[in-house]
């Protein structure tokens, strides 16, 4: 029976050493589930509109066109002013770059775009709004095309792979025109 106050006393010993280690274990268990949801947060790519944004981050002004060319988006930003332009290379990270910049331009080139109610954040959510899917490319237009005024034509790549192109008034922010670009030989209706 003198064994019993003895066997306690040792398993006692055993949990308040084993305390700091099964604590240590938690803490690091907690740590790699953590770092894995990070990893999985910055691994995921940047869309269209997170492109845009950074961007304009980097060179204040009024996105004129965007493009995706693999894990990379090329925006194109006028300067506030409207005499420079500049591409800005964002990276799938959100990482901006410029690449190259233009100075000393004619204000009056940019005069419609600056002037747009509806600016391309706006007209990507008008389009998306439209035709659910990712926007692809984005692109400013005041040629007067098929007698539409001046608007954004924004392409969008729907989940079942077809591509749409959506016309959105600078004004309104109205959908102005909608093609359907048949990737993969489907009927798009």
């Amino acid at each position: 029976m003198k064994r019993t106050p003895y066997v306690r006393a040792a398993v006692s010993v055993v949990l308040l050493a084993a305390g700091p280690v099964a604590a240590a274990t938690s803490a690091s268990a907690h740590a790699a589930r953590t770092a894995t949801a990070v990893t999985a947060t910055t691994r995921a790519d940047t869309d269209a509109q997170g492109a845009a944004a950074a961007a304009l981050k980097k060179y204040p002004g009024y996105v004129e066109s965007l493009d995706q060319d693999g894990a990379v988006w090329h925006v194109n930003v006028v300067g506030k002013n409207g005499k420079s332009s500049s591409e800005v290379i964002v990276s799938s990270s959100g990482a901006a770059s410029r690449a190259n910049q233009d100075t000393g331009q004619d204000a009056g080139e940019y005069k419609t775009l600056i002037a747009a109610k509806v600016g391309a954040a706006k007209a990507m959510k008008a389009a998306l709004a439209a035709q659910p899917g990712k926007v692809r490319s984005l692109d400013w237009d005041d040629e007067n095309d098929n007698g539409v005024a001046d608007h954004w034509s924004v392409q969008i790549k729907s989940a079942n792979g077809d591509t749409r192109d959506v016309g959105i008034d600078a004004t309104t922010g109205k959908v102005v025109l909608a093609d359907s670009d048949d990737d993969d030989g489907g009927d798009n209706g």
